[in-house]
């Protein structure tokens, strides 16, 4: 079954490594500071509190996508069964926060590679990798699925090196390096700066966990949905709590948490510090390749996604229906081409206006962000009501505990959000965030009301 072009040519194995590389990002190989610097060696417990909700949202989207294995992924979904406020609102938000997060990463991509050529012009290497991952996406289906999955899997055997290596580090030591045991966890206790101070960690780890949502979209493009969508959303389970909590409790184990928190840059990354004392030749080098190949698997996921999103909005009237076009391959070319106008935009303003206007646009990617997810859930409620009211089966998977869990997680997002507005680093999320989605309801009751009179 095919949906006006776009073509099921993703196999379980590179479905499952997509949802891995969205929810993965540069943060934890970086030492993830700023919530290291909160919480002190607490922020295990805090990104352990946002993995849960990020497993709860897996599975509700596993179960709704199960069922509806469409091009928009949740927000064609949200369509249905919320109305289409709901689904225009939720695309248009979800791919104005992703084409920041594509500006983001590209110029942090530009930024790594000038570790090896410093006299390098950062426009230079923005604009290489720009033309490279929209090449991959302009290519089949099948092809971007196999880029993704190795680049992916550079993220993953990563991270399982570093936290065997870090195991054997703490538990025996490693070559001219006596095991430290939990030493470094001495300075001021495992929660130094209190309970408020680890909630204030977790609204910035739940950031990490953005990207979650990323296997919903591939369900229109699998070969068989029904059985690789689950097992995608299964296997993130295990792999999350591996990667991020494991892999922060060995951060924390390996360095005084002071000392991670005011790290700068690759050099004084842990994983660096953790790979001398291995005996890793040319660590730094090696880390700076990993994290360069972290930034351009997350902007290609993205851009990915985005150009999905922009594909079934227009499919449903809500962007031209010239962007639900596709080329022979299979790929939404006319909607790439508008997202990577955004890029060049979000390019733009993160160059030129790194100080002021880029904040915005950064906080209204984390806005939007999560205010997706909180639809996210409500969608699943509804999902489940009128499926029950209409007579109709469960879904073949389904989230544990529901609604119970549904609505807990609900709350979390939102309590999450609600809390950014009285941080420092996150405040921007509200001033950019809500005029933007009023902007959208309007957009909205304007165009329908158009289409009415027409």
């Amino acid at each position: 079954m095919e949906h006006q072009g776009l073509r099921r040519e993703l196999t379980g194995r590179q479905v499952g490594m997509i949802a891995i590389g969205g929810a993965i990002g540069t943060g934890l190989f970086l030492g993830s500071g700023l919530a290291i610097s909160l919480a002190g060696p607490a922020v295990v417990l805090a990104y352990l509190l946002a993995a849960v909700a990020a497993l709860a949202l897996a599975y509700a989207l596993a179960e709704m996508t199960v069922v509806h294995p469409e091009p928009g992924g949740f927000g064609t979904v949200a369509h249905r069964y919320l109305g289409p406020m709901a689904g225009f609102v939720q695309r248009w938000i979800y791919v104005a926060a992703q084409v920041v997060n594509i500006g983001s990463e590209v110029v942090a991509a530009g930024l790594y590679a000038r570790f090896w050529f410093p006299q390098l012009p950062l426009w230079l290497p923005v604009l290489l990798f720009s033309l490279g991952v929209l090449a991959v996406n302009l290519a089949s289906v099948r092809f971007f699925g196999e880029f993704e999955y190795w680049f992916a899997m550079i993220k993953v055997a990563t991270i399982v090196v570093f936290v065997l290596l870090g195991a054997a580090y703490l538990a025996f030591g490693l070559p001219g390096h006596p095991s430290p045991g939990l030493s470094a966890w001495n300075d001021g206790g495992f929660a130094p700066n209190g309970l408020g101070a680890v909630w204030l960690a977790v609204t910035v780890v739940t950031f990490s966990y953005l990207g979650t949502e990323a296997v919903a979209v591939t369900a229109a493009e699998s070969k068989d949905p029904g059985r690789d969508v689950p097992r995608a959303a299964k296997g993130m389970v295990a792999r999350l709590v591996l990667f991020y909590v494991l892999g922060m409790a060995v951060v924390v184990s390996i360095v005084p948490w002071r000392e991670t928190a005011s790290a700068q840059g690759v050099l004084e990354s842990p994983f660096v510090r953790l790979f001398t004392f291995a005996g890793i030749p040319a660590a730094a080098g090696i880390m700076n390749f990993v994290i360069l190949t972290a930034a351009l698997s997350a902007m290609n996921t993205n851009l990915y996604l985005s150009s999905r999103m922009l594909y079934s909005l227009a499919r449903d009237g809500h962007a031209p229906r010239a962007l639900a076009k596709v080329s022979e391959r299979g790929s939404p070319t006319r909607a790439l081409g508008v997202v990577a106008l955004g890029l060049v935009i979000a390019v733009l303003v993160s160059v030129l206006s790194p100080a002021e206007a880029f904040p915005l646009l950064v906080g209204l990617a984390l806005f939007g962000a999560l205010v997706a997810w909180i639809l996210i859930f409500a969608t699943q409620l509804a999902f489940r009501s009128q499926r029950a009211a209409a007579g109709l089966p469960p879904s073949p998977v389904r989230l544990p505990g529901a609604p119970y869990t549904t609505v807990a997680a609900m709350l979390f997002v939102a309590a999450v959000l609600v809390t950014t507005a009285f941080t420092e680093q996150f405040a921007t999320a509200w001033l950019a965030g809500v005029p933007f989605l009023l902007m959208l309801v309007g957009a909205y009751l304007l165009s329908r009301r158009r289409q009415r009179a027409a």
